[in-house]
């Protein structure tokens, strides 16, 4: 294995990472938004239960105030991974730009390659060629 295939398998898989890492942040938001869906399911079943006794209507006001800063922090949680979200998908677009940049350069040097290979060739063959038609011109003349 030479050194350009090392690279690009590495490449590939920093790719992949990256890929892994999205699905995982994107994991996490989806968890994020269903726990505020939740909260708010659970403030409209506390408050029905609220309106049927008296403790409930005065203990409502506190809870309610617990849930609005447990919401506040899901939502500043929720900011945050939207952020890092942002910051892995700019990762991604760089790393695949970086794998599509290696490939299309190894591409092109397999490309020279194999035209470097074809010019020997064609003049290994034009050679053989050139050495037949003189003998063929030698044994005639001689």
């Amino acid at each position: 294995m030479n050194r350009t295939d090392t690279l690009l398998r590495l490449k590939r898989f920093r790719v992949d990472e990256m890929k892994r890492r999205m699905a995982a942040i994107e994991s996490m938001k989806a968890d994020l938004e269903k726990k505020l869906s939740d909260l708010d399911d659970n403030v409209a079943r506390e408050k029905q239960r609220a309106g049927d006794s008296d403790i409930g209507r005065l203990a409502f006001p506190s809870f309610l105030k617990s849930i609005e800063s447990r919401r506040e922090n899901l939502r500043t949680t929720l900011k945050d991974i939207e952020k890092e979200y942002a910051a892995a998908q700019l990762d991604l677009t760089n790393a695949f730009q970086d794998l599509k940049s290696l490939e299309f350069a190894t591409e092109q040097q397999a490309k020279r390659l194999a035209e470097i290979q074809s010019r020997r060739q064609q003049a290994r063959m034009d050679e053989m060629a050139m050495a037949r038609h003189l003998r063929k011109h030698s044994l005639r003349s001689a």
